[in-house]
């Protein structure tokens, strides 16, 4: 077997079943591979950003990595934004990024790069395999770094000749260490800290979202009068009916600042403190109120869940009915023209069981979790890098993980520009996606910022970039042209009819919400 080979049956043994791929000249060899070789799910993109934001998506889900196959520096340029989305989500992914036949590199053509300079931001392991005979094993240290607790961004750099060269054999995955658990001076001083009753505050992140760690922590309120609040950006956050319900952070300063009014004491939980997204003249970076003290139980790459149990039964909580359990219900279907609320209630009123939610929906969704608190049980992916052109391939991933689960991506108008092209992706999969679009024909997030950094007046050629009405775009037609089904709704009697529809069937659709 050649190198390519080798390495493609490396990763299938170390688990890596899944290739997001926009392959090139360079990869051709690992193409034939994934040809001969039983036991690799293939998915195509037509833009490398969708394939690094699927495989964000499909960790999510799986707790597994995919892999990616991207084209020379060029093409993993393109992927970095939704790595950089991946790598702040925690997601673990194996990159394959073709290169030149070494021998070819000196000679500078088009495509030569410093694709390891490319890498390092937004990965954690980069490495270039220098022959056919070492691929296997750089394959296998690939895997391995991608699996380190909360999971990692790893990138192998694969030379044409030590693809087509000749390999030795398949190599094995290295166990990977796995995240570490609390100290006991962290339990005692967090416990400590949590008894001071409603002055006192669990700050979630990462895995202690899911619902066995929204059990415990809603033990601990139960048992301390704590509050309990999730970070603003979350990878994954399991809600619905039954399950211990917080609201995310708000994007807003003063909205957050009002979150976390009168804490004077804050435990960390897979989560760093809070910060504002951005800076603003006058305003705070730190948002914990002043004199509030922070103790840190479990860091982002530490194990949230062992933590939480582990602080549960220092305050005998263990045996406590978990408090703020969202009793099941929803609102009614909303009726008229189309508003914030109502849309969060079309949303509420028509979410099935199992439902997975990829929100991107910018200033439009900030306000929806309220309405579906009560809806069946269900997970919410949300961007936590801020790199728009998330939603749409988050939701591929998502999809390809779980495909007995109805997947719901609610994305702006202008983020869905970015990687329109995975709607052709759904539609060649058969993905059960429903996309909706909320056109509401402008940037409508940077009215906002233009007042908050302290823009006045702000002109018509200022007004004019952040407007996206002249020309219009049809997403529904747009859609349709790339094999999606579509249609178009212009109130909420006709979003929460199409919703209703979308859910009770399976295959992609997409609902142009033009507001």
């Amino acid at each position: 077997m050649n190198g390519a080979e080798s390495l493609v049956r490396t990763l299938i043994k170390g688990g890596v079943d899944v290739c997001f791929a926009n392959p090139g000249t360079s990869e051709m060899h690992f193409v034939g591979a994934l040809d001969r070789v039983e036991g690799m799910r293939c998915v195509l993109g037509l833009f490398e950003g969708v394939c690094s934001g699927a495989a964000d998506g499909y960790y999510r889900m799986t707790d597994k990595p995919a892999s990616t196959l991207l084209h020379l520096g060029p093409g993993l340029a393109n992927a970095a934004a939704n790595l950089h989305n991946a790598k702040k989500a925690g997601s673990g992914i194996v990159n394959i990024v073709g290169e030149h036949a070494l021998y070819h590199i000196q000679y500078d053509t088009p495509l030569t790069a410093d694709i390891e300079g490319i890498a390092r931001p937004f990965s954690h392991w980069v490495k270039t395999s220098p022959t056919s005979k070492t691929v296997a094993g750089d394959g296998a240290l690939a895997i391995q770094a991608a699996r380190v607790a909360p999971g990692q961004i790893s990138t192998l750099i694969l030379p044409a000749d030590t693809a087509w060269g000749e390999a030795e054999g398949v190599a094995d995955t290295p166990d990977t260490p796995g995240p570490k658990g609390p100290t006991s001076d962290a339990v005692v001083a967090s416990a400590k800290a949590l008894r001071s009753g409603n002055a006192s505050m669990l700050f979630l992140g990462g895995r202690a979202l899911r619902a066995k760690g929204l059990e415990l922590a809603g033990k601990i309120a139960a048992k301390t009068g704590c509050r309990v609040q999730a970070a603003g950006g979350t990878a994954r956050i399991e809600r619905g009916a039954g399950r211990v319900q917080t609201l995310r952070l708000h994007f807003v300063i003063e909205t957050a600042q009002e979150q976390l009014k009168g804490v004077t004491n804050m435990v960390l939980v897979g989560a760093k403190a809070p910060a504002a997204f951005f800076a603003y003249p006058g305003k705070p970076s730190v948002l914990t109120p002043q004199g509030c003290e922070t103790t840190v139980l479990c860091p982002v790459e530490g194990d949230p869940l062992a933590s939480l149990e582990a602080l549960a039964a220092e305050l005998g909580a263990l045996n406590e009915k978990p408090a703020g359990v969202a009793q099941a219900g929803r609102p009614e279907k909303p009726t008229g023209k189309f508003t914030l609320d109502g849309l969060g209630k079309a949303l509420g009123a028509t979410l099935p069981e199992g439902a997975i939610v990829v929100d991107e929906s910018v200033t439009t969704g900030r306000g929806f979790f309220p309405f579906s608190a009560g809806a069946p049980p269900h997970d919410w992916l949300n961007n936590m890098g801020g790199s728009i052109g998330f939603g749409t391939p988050c939701a591929v991933g998502a999809a390809v993980a779980c495909p007995n689960r109805k997947v719901i991506a609610m994305v702006g108008d202008g983020s869905a520009m970015y990687t329109i092209q995975s709607l052709w992706t759904m539609a060649r999969e058969g993905l059960d996606v429903c996309v909706m679009i909320f056109s509401n024909r402008e940037y409508k997030i940077l009215y906002s910022q233009l007042d908050s950094v302290g823009v006045p007046n702000p002109g018509p050629r200022a007004i004019d970039m952040l407007t996206l009405g002249r020309p219009a775009i049809d997403f529904a037609g747009m859609a349709k042209s790339l094999g999606m089904p579509s249609v178009q709704v212009h109130n909420l009697e006709e979003l929460t009819t199409q919703l209703s529809n979308a859910m009770s069937q399976r295959g992609p659709f997409l609902i142009d919400v033009v507001m």
